[in-house]
Formats: structure tokens, sequence, C-alpha cells
């Protein structure tokens, strides 16, 4: 379905809500979403629910979501009047399958056709300082009074309420006040934070969660009965979130979990271990697996020593135990190595780099990268035995479905 279009320059082209689902099998065909979100965490949770078939609608100011900037690497492409566009990266990452509009806060006209929009609208995702959209009649309580259905996600640092609900968060400081830090990095070395803006990922995929239990919950009540409500995503609260076990650690004995590198608190061995081209993981979880391990590397005699006959023994032994596997890993080249454990049933895995990550078989039959428009892009991990995803279009150049301002 060709849901674009281009009128003369002169006349704004109309905005309003698909007629019809992007593609009738996606899950949320037919959802309406109007982003307010920018960076990551908002546009994150917009491309979930476009991936799994929404309409939505991305809304930027005349400058644009800043990630279109936050460059290099930066991508080119032609538009309908054959003029070149470069934009980030980075931007593609987390827009594909939205339209994009333009519209002016400072403009009445702007806001009046906002407020339409979300007057119809099942979703609304903003991450504006808390309160934010309040002097511009787009915050929940306003679009609530003529929408009861509506569902509007609010995405900020810390929350809605709480002493530092006014203040803006950052992934990078998120990730330090939230203590992922500090578990993250070698024992003796300085915290390091991920690879990735986790604690922004990690809001936006709770986000996409919240969204779709409210509509859930709504749907549930009936056409007549079901209202919308506001959904309060903080990234401090989901970052904390997924403190998991360690928080649990930290509960039951009152002590703070210490950085453990590639080690793991709980198991042994379990770990990064040395072979003749790079590294390998070794990841032998039970007294079964480690069995078979030892087998394997021709060290039944690991069993039998006392500092390594159950897993608490190897665990408060652990450096002397990786010492003893990595003399003999060094022996063995990655492909061997690996091949031999998943023949003997060994957990064990490459460390990859992206290059190998997307040409590893596995990774290509799920068909985790796709290609639209000529923009590659890693697609939504879901996959339905009686729906599909609604794929079709790349991350819209800015201003692309619409354009509503004082110009």
């Amino acid at each position: 379905m060709n849901w674009l279009w281009k009128l003369p320059d002169t006349t704004p082209p109309p905005i309003a809500w698909l007629e019809g689902p992007r593609n009738a099998n996606a899950p949320l065909a037919g959802i309406k979403v109007l982003e307010l979100a920018r960076v990551l965490a908002g546009p994150w949770a917009g491309q979930i629910l476009a991936d799994l078939g929404a309409d939505v609608i991305k809304v930027e100011s005349p400058e644009g979501d800043g990630t279109r900037q936050w460059g290099p690497p930066w991508v080119e492409r032609v538009d309908s009047d054959g003029n070149v566009q470069r934009e980030a990266a980075y931007y593609h990452a987390c827009n594909r399958g939205k339209r994009s509009v333009i519209a002016d806060f400072a403009d009445d006209g702007a806001l009046d056709m906002m407020r339409r929009l979300a007057s119809n609208a099942d979703v609304v995702i903003e991450n504006f300082k808390t309160g934010g959209l309040t002097k511009f009649g787009l915050d929940y309580n306003s679009l609530a009074g003529t929408n009861r259905g509506l569902i509007y996600c609010s995405i900020t640092g810390f929350g809605q309420t709480g002493p530092r609900s006014k203040e803006a968060g950052y992934d990078f400081v998120i990730q330090g006040m939230s203590g992922f830090m500090s578990i993250t990095g070698e024992p003796n070395s300085a915290p390091v934070k991920m690879g990735v803006s986790i604690s922004d990922l990690t809001t936006g995929v709770y986000a996409a969660n919240g969204i779709q239990a409210a509509l859930l919950k709504r749907e549930r009540a009936g056409p007549t009965q079901g209202r919308g409500q506001q959904v309060d995503m903080a990234l401090l609260d989901c970052s904390v979130a997924l403190l998991a076990n360690q928080a649990s650690y930290h509960f039951t004995t009152g002590q703070n979990p210490p950085r453990m590198g590639n080690a793991h608190a709980q198991v042994a061995p379990y770990g990064v271990f040395p072979v003749k081209d790079g590294h390998v993981i070794l990841a032998p979880a039970n007294e079964r697996l480690f069995a078979r391990m030892a087998a394997l590397l021709d060290r039944l005699d690991l069993i039998e020593d006392s500092r390594f006959s159950s897993n608490a023994g190897r665990v408060q032994n652990a450096a002397a135990l990786d010492a003893e596997i990595a003399v003999i890993t060094a022996r063995w080249s990655k492909a061997e190595l690996l091949a031999a454990c998943n023949e003997h049933g060994v957990p064990a895995g490459p460390i990859n780099h992206l290059d190998e990550v997307f040409a590893d078989p596995q990774v290509i039959a799920r068909g985790m990268r796709v290609d639209l428009g000529g923009l590659p892009g890693v697609r939504s991990p879901f996959s339905f035995s009686e729906s599909e995803l609604a794929l079709d279009t790349p991350s819209p150049m800015l201003g692309e479905h619409g354009r509503v301002n004082k110009e």
C-alpha cells in the first residue's frame, strides 16, 4: 500500500489517519499512534508499535528530531523533488515505518491540528519534561477530555512523581544512577557503561508493553465503557527493574554485588577463554554440563578435585579453575573448540563483531536484518504463527507527510 503522498508545495498536504490498516494481518493493524517524542526511548517505543502494524504519525519541530544530526555515519536519500537529503544513520535505527509531519508549536494552527489528531488517536507517546505539554493543551488531562479512550504514554527520566520528576534524564546518567555501572566492568577497573543506550532502549520496550496492556484493558471494557489512561514510564524505574538477580543479591545479603567482568557470581566456570585465534565463551552452568566439558577437554581429573567437585567450590576457586581451563583451550582454534562443544552439548559461543553477527546463518534465517527503501535496519524480534510484522517503509524524511507551521 502506498500511503505516502505529496501535493503542490503551496498547499500543505492533509494530515489525517490512514483510512485502512497498513497491513491487515499485523497485530496492531488499525491502531493510531501520535508520537510527540524525539531521540531514543519514545521513538523506540513508536517503532515497535509501527513494526506491529500501528499507524504512527511522528510529529517533529521544523528543525526535526535531533538524532537526524547525530552523525557520522550519514545516510543520503533523494526526496521527491530530486534533492539529496543527508541524515544520520542513528535516526534511521528507531523511526522505521512512521510518517513524519512538521508542527511548529509556536503556531496555534499547528497545535489545533495536533489536538485534532489526538482526538482520534488510540495512543499518544510523548517524552517532554513532566508538565511540559500542559501549556500547549497537549497534556493527558486536556486530551482525555475529548478522547476518553486515549492511552497516553509519558516517558521521562524520573517519572511524573517524586522529588526529581521535573528533572531531565539522560541515558548515561541513568546508567550510573540505576546501579548498572557499579556491576559492569572488570573488578579493578573504572565503572563502564553499556555499549548501547540500554536505559533508553529498555524504557522503549517497557513503554510498548505498557501501552499494549492499557489497550487490552480498554478493549476488554467494551466500546462504551472502555477508558484510556496515562502510562507513566521513567528511565530510572526501567533501569532499576533490570537489576533483577543483582537486586535480589543485595536484598538477601545487604551487600553491594561486585563487578565481575565476564565472570558469574553464582556459577563457575562461566566466562571468556582464550583460543589460538581469539576467544570463546564457555558456559557449562550445571554439574552435568561441567562433566561434559571436563571430558571434552580431557580433564576428568577436574571433577575429582575437591576444589572443583561442586558448583560452590568452583565459584570459590574460580580463578584457579579458569587458569586450568585456559591452558587447554589455548591449544584449540576457535572453530575446532566451538564445533567440539556443539557435538558434546557444552554451551559455548563466539564473540562476534557486527559483520559476523549479520553473516551468521541463524541470524539470516530469522530475518533479523531488513532492507526497506535501500535502508538496512534490525527488525523488532517478534515472530507470530498467525500474524506478521508491518515492514513496509523506511524511516521518513523530515516533514515527508505534512507540514503545519507559520510558513
